[in-house]
């Protein structure tokens, strides 16, 4: 299985962009899929996390601004981020929980997408 992610750019601060990711592979189905971001010198943190039916989750720091919507016929998960701030610089990482049975599953990454708000 491999998760392929896409959408990070150069934004100008109050601008949006789109991030995409993909999931590929041996998938019987795929539970939860989320968003991290890991800026220069910090931890990883979630960002925001959908469940397979649909429920989002957002971090404080994201809620109003950033929505996670996923498309489950084609394994992918989006993250459309709005009004996007200088803080909101760094490497997006998407994850997924990927059933290749009925009862087994697997946590993957992608392979991260830098994403730079700047003037």
């Amino acid at each position: 299985v491999q998760l392929q992610a896409s959408g990070g750019g150069l934004v100008q601060p109050g601008g949006s962009l789109r991030l995409s990711c993909a999931a590929s592979g041996s998938i019987f189905s795929i539970g939860i899929m989320a968003w991290y971001r890991q800026a220069p010198e910090k931890q990883r943190e979630l960002v925001s996390s959908i469940t397979a039916d649909g429920r989002p989750m957002y971090v404080d720091s994201v809620n109003g601004r950033f929505t996670i919507s996923r498309d489950n016929a084609k394994n992918t998960v989006y993250l459309q981020m709005n009004s996007l701030k200088p803080e909101d610089t760094a490497g997006y990482y998407c994850y997924a929980d990927v059933y290749n049975t009925r009862w087994s599953s697997k946590s993957y990454w992608g392979q991260g997408t830098l994403v730079t708000v700047s003037s």
